[in-house]
């Protein structure tokens, strides 16, 4: 068995720091809540369908030096112009949403103030000062502390959830009516939005950058392999929570953020004692806390590189992007915190719409001349993307034509 060495991952812990958030503390545990194991098909084959697309980002970063909008602008500008437009569209919500559960969150366990705004805004400023003061060195290392917290706990509340609750059938359902669009945003979000593996790529050589080497192939597709295995591995525990605990019970969960972030540690507490209480509240809280932090990261990297791009200028866009993130999330908070709900819903929705897309720009950028031979995806692995590419395109219409 190969033993996993913390300091030799980073990209894929980031990717996981990413994902592990509003998908899986908020969509998996609702997805568990409402439908028990119901919607288990859907977890398992959408982390199936996704996962070529997303290795294809380090996979083509460390194979060819460049990220992935390097390869999409060279497929053609209008590309480049495309992921502009839909990031803009998107990144100050997703920001907003992270940001809200995690103010809820510590609102929660820190019991200041119970303002989200006052939380959410607090928040993003410290995010902004650690990004600036440490960049990716210090994402790096409090990203990998988080997940092992977290994992564990997660672990232990299943486990004890398991042995106190009896477990719902394991019958699998497909959503109708408004079912429909609550199985779309699960889907869009999990084990996270396809448009990340763009993140991954940037992260890929920026760990190089850090490390003063390059790392192999293969270690580069390990470390993204234990961040993605941990993805659904931690998807699946949040639907056990949820089936567990609260399927068939009538309790729904809120859509305020406070609400929210007390049932959420309501459903560790009821598996592992209100002595757990201060451990489970905190693993929760630095979780969201990971997601935010790493998504306003992201967003930056992949605009500034994105204006560099098309503008073909050597200057750093980082710092201008991750101040107009951190104001138009506030003006969320201040104008449309009562629309979140919405809000999030187009956003996921969105992300859905969109992976196709996504899907087809990578696999087309790890086939084509630009990526070396050897460096390419096997047979197998083609036969994964053609499949989870029909897959994600289908899906896609069929929910077009039923809107």
């Amino acid at each position: 068995m190969k033993r996993i060495n913390l300091s030799k991952l980073g990209p894929g812990l980031l990717f996981a720091g990413a994902a592990i958030g509003v998908s899986h503390l908020v969509q998996s545990t609702r997805a568990g809540a409402d439908y028990g194991w119901g919607l288990l098909w859907a977890l398992l084959l959408i982390n199936l369908f996704k996962y070529p697309f997303f290795q294809y980002g380090p996979r083509y970063a460390q194979a060819t030096g460049e990220t992935l909008l390097d390869g999409y602008f060279k497929l053609g500008k209008g590309y480049l112009w495309a992921y502009f437009f839909v990031n803009l569209g998107t990144m100050f919500t997703i920001q907003s949403a992270v940001t809200v559960v995690t103010a809820g969150l510590a609102s929660n366990l820190f019991g200041i103030t119970d303002d989200i705004i006052i939380w959410s805004v607090v928040i993003t400023l410290f995010c902004s000062i650690i990004l600036i003061l440490g960049r990716y060195q210090w994402l790096d290392k409090f990203v990998k502390v988080i997940m092992v917290c977290l994992a564990i706990s997660s672990v232990l509340a299943v486990g004890v959830a398991f042995l106190n609750n009896e477990s719902p059938p394991f019958k699998q359902v497909f959503p109708e009516g408004s079912g429909l669009l609550f199985l779309i945003a699960f889907l869009g979000w999990m084990p996270a939005p396809l448009d990340i593996s763009i993140w991954h790529s940037i992260w890929t050589l920026e760990k190089n950058k850090t490390q003063h080497r390059k790392s192999s192939i293969s270690e580069s597709l390990f470390d993204f392999n234990v961040g993605y295995v941990a993805t659904t591995f931690l998807a699946l525990c949040f639907v056990g929570l949820g089936s567990l605990v609260m399927f068939g019970t009538g309790m729904e969960f809120s859509n305020q953020g406070g609400a929210f972030a007390g049932q959420l540690i309501q459903l560790y507490t009821s598996s592992l004692g209100d002595a757990a209480y201060g451990l489970i509240a905190v693993a929760a809280f630095s979780t969201m806390l990971s997601t935010t932090i790493t998504t306003l990261d992201a967003s930056p990297r992949a605009m500034s590189k994105t204006i560099q791009l098309l503008l073909k200028k050597e200057k750093s866009y980082y710092l201008p992007w991750l101040i107009i993130l951190g104001l138009g999330t506030g003006c969320i908070f201040v104008f449309l915190l009562s629309e979140m709900g919405q809000l999030v819903q187009i956003a996921t929705v969105l992300s859905f719409i969109t992976a196709p897309l996504y899907a087809f720009l990578n696999f087309r950028l790890v086939i084509s001349d630009q990526m070396p031979l050897k460096y390419k995806p096997k047979s197998g692995l083609r036969l994964l993307s053609v499949t989870s590419l029909i897959f994600l395109t289908s899906f896609t219409l069929f929910y077009l034509f039923n809107l």
